[in-house]
C-alpha cells in the first residue's frame, strides 16, 4: 500500500526522483544531493532516505550498464574503504538526532554544497590518492545521511584530473557501490520497510526516465549553466530547511 502523502509531497518526491535520475544519468551527483532536501520539506528526512534507496539502486543499475568500463578502476578501489568506514559512522550515529535536527543538518548541508559548487573552480590542483580514504569515509557519512555523497567524492575525484567520461563513470560506480554498502544498514534501521517499498517501486519509471534524460542531455546542456542551476536550487532548498528546522 503506497503511503498516504499529500500531493504537494508527492509532487515533491516525483520532481526529486527525476532529478536524481538526471543527475545519475550524465551529470555525476549535480541534482543527487537535492533530493532528500527537497523532499524533507514535505515528509521526515530519514522517510525520505529510505524511500530513495532502493530507487537509487534501480537508477545505478542502469548507469552502471552504461558507463561501465569507462571508469578508473584503481580510483573506486582507493574509495570503496573509506565508504564502508563512513557507512559504519552513520550507522553507529543513527537515531541521535531528530527530524528537526536532521532537517538542520541537510539544511547545511546544502548550503556548503552550494558553496563548494562557487569555488570548485579553485580546488583544481593535483591531489594525492592518499587523500581518497577520507574523501570516500566522508562521502559514505554523507550518503548515510542523506544520499548527499557527491561534495566530497568530487572534492577528491575533480583535483585527480580525469578526463570528463572517465569522472562522470568513476563516479557513477562509486555511488553504485556506497549505494549497496549502505542497504543492509538502512534494512536493519527499518529506514527501508515495506510501505516505502512499494512507493519506491511506484517511482521506477519515473527514475527511468530520470536517467535516460541525463545521458541524452549530458551531451546537449553547458555544464557551466546546469552547475549555476544545481547551485541556486542547493541554496534556496538549503534556506528553507535551516528556517523549519529552527521555527
Amino acid at each position: 500500500m503506497l503511503p498516504d502523502y499529500s500531493w504537494l509531497a508527492w509532487a515533491l518526491i516525483v520532481t526529486s526522483t527525476y532529478l536524481t535520475g538526471v543527475s545519475k544519468g550524465g551529470f555525476a551527483g549535480g541534482f543527487g544531493g537535492l533530493s532528500v532536501p527537497l523532499m524533507a520539506l514535505a515528509i521526515g528526512p530519514i522517510e525520505a532516505a529510505g524511500l530513495l534507496l532502493p530507487l537509487l539502486l534501480v537508477m545505478d543499475a542502469f548507469t552502471v550498464k552504461a558507463w561501465w568500463g569507462r571508469h578508473d578502476a584503481v580510483e573506486v578501489r582507493r574509495l570503496v574503504p573509506g565508504l564502508v568506514v563512513g557507512v559504519a559512522v552513520g550507522t553507529l550515529l543513527a537515531g541521535r538526532l531528530d527530524e528537526d535536527g536532521v532537517r538542520l543538518l541537510l539544511g547545511v548541508l546544502s548550503l556548503l554544497f552550494a558553496a563548494y559548487m562557487l569555488v570548485k573552480p579553485a580546488a583544481s590542483r593535483p591531489i594525492s590518492p592518499r587523500w581518497a580514504l577520507l574523501a570516500g569515509s566522508g562521502c559514505g557519512f554523507t550518503s548515510f545521511l542523506a544520499h548527499a555523497g557527491a561534495p566530497p567524492l568530487n572534492l577528491y575525484l575533480i583535483p585527480r584530473r580525469l578526463a570528463k567520461e572517465t569522472f562522470i563513470a568513476t563516479s557513477a560506480i562509486a555511488f553504485a557501490a556506497v549505494n549497496l554498502i549502505k542497504l543492509p544498514p538502512y534494512l536493519w534501521l527499518g529506514e527501508v520497510n515495506i510501505t516505502s517499498a512499494w512507493a519506491s517501486l511506484a517511482l521506477v519509471p519515473v527514475a527511468w526516465a530520470g536517467v535516460k534524460s541525463g545521458l541524452w542531455l549530458q551531451h546537449r546542456v553547458s555544464e557551466a549553466l546546469f552547475y549555476r542551476l544545481v547551485i541556486l536550487a542547493m541554496a534556496i532548498v538549503g534556506v528553507q530547511l535551516v528556517i523549519k528546522a529552527l521555527g
